[in-house]
């Protein structure tokens, strides 16, 4: 099993780009990690992803994982996330350096921050508006604390009708390419 980790700031097209990557590898699966953050733990959600889905994953099982629904401001029910020979990883965080060593690959979308945030505000609305306001300070700390583009692999550009995939500063994104298979745990566990 390969994780691919797509990362970038909240707004840069992350999800749609992990969902046309996803069917370009016959239908991979992509977690959502707006489905693991929550508003108490807007970075903080390290140990429940560790736990719910990567370890199940190094055993070369399904991921059962509760997902967050950010109206309601609370876990859902269980969901499952098939083991499989790829599955994307998405969202800020994604290059974290607690996941890298996970990662066969790290990809960054290249979008600056401030379109990024105008993008993500507009797509989100009036309603987000106080969640932005909160987010943004919060983002920018993680990412100076534990920045994940000079550890991608890929930076990837949208374009009016495509995307163009560069190579991104980092060689590769860690020692450990595959989550199964492995004699002993990364020390991070």
């Amino acid at each position: 099993m390969r994780l691919i980790g797509v990362d970038g700031h909240a707004g840069s097209g992350k999800s749609t780009f992990a969902g046309r990557l996803a069917q370009a590898l016959d239908g991979a699966p992509v977690l959502h990690l707006d489905d693991i953050a929550s508003h108490d733990e807007l970075f903080s959600w390290t140990g429940r992803l560790l736990s719910q889905v990567i370890e199940p994953f190094g055993r070369g099982d399904s991921a059962h994982y509760t997902p967050y629904d950010w109206r309601a401001h609370r876990f859902g029910a269980p969901r499952t996330l098939p083991a499989a020979p790829v599955v994307l990883v998405e969202g800020v965080g994604a290059g974290r350096r607690a996941l890298r060593p996970f990662l066969a690959c790290l990809l960054w979308m290249e979008v600056p921050p401030e379109e990024s945030w105008t993008r993500g505000r507009a797509r989100d609305g009036a309603e987000q508006r106080a969640f932005w306001d909160g987010w943004v300070p919060a983002e920018v700390r993680h990412f100076a604390e534990d920045p994940s583009r000079p550890h991608a692999a890929l930076l990837v550009r949208q374009l009016e009708q495509r995307y163009e995939v560069l190579p991104g500063p980092a060689k590769g994104s860690g020692p450990n390419r595959d989550v199964t298979h492995r004699e002993e745990p990364p020390a991070m566990w």
